[in-house]
């Protein structure tokens, strides 16, 4: 059975081809990614890495976490389930959103009212 490790503080030059290399010192390299941000594709600093087997796995922890990869001293442990993620928006969460809005103001177009950010009463 495979065991998926977490790989943090990656330079931003770390690809997932030299994530591979690095680790495969320690074992065979199932898979190797680095995570990047789907807005800008740059790296967000962390990736994962699968072995072959768990003793791979342990011996990739021992030996790997701390050394030198891409001028960068990396952190290696065995991954953590993902967990669920919990409801609400994806802009901060809750169901209020937007520019202030409800009943306390927020952004008005209506200068000759007062509006402008946070006013409550005109």
């Amino acid at each position: 059975m495979a065991t998926k490790l977490f790989v943090g503080s990656l330079a931003w030059a770390t690809t997932d081809d030299s994530l591979q290399a690095f680790f495969s010192q320690a074992g065979t390299v199932s898979s190797a990614r680095v995570i990047t941000d789907r807005a800008t594709g740059r790296s967000k600093g962390f990736g994962f890495v699968e072995m072959s087997s768990d003793e791979e796995a342990q011996k990739a922890v021992a030996e790997l976490n701390g050394k030198e990869l891409d001028g960068r001293a990396i952190v290696v442990n065995e991954a953590r389930p993902m967990e669920p993620r919990t409801g609400g928006s994806s802009f901060g969460g809750g169901s209020r959103g937007g520019f202030g809005g409800g009943s306390r103001g927020g952004f008005s177009r209506d200068n000759n009212r007062g509006g402008g950010y946070g006013r409550s009463s005109y």
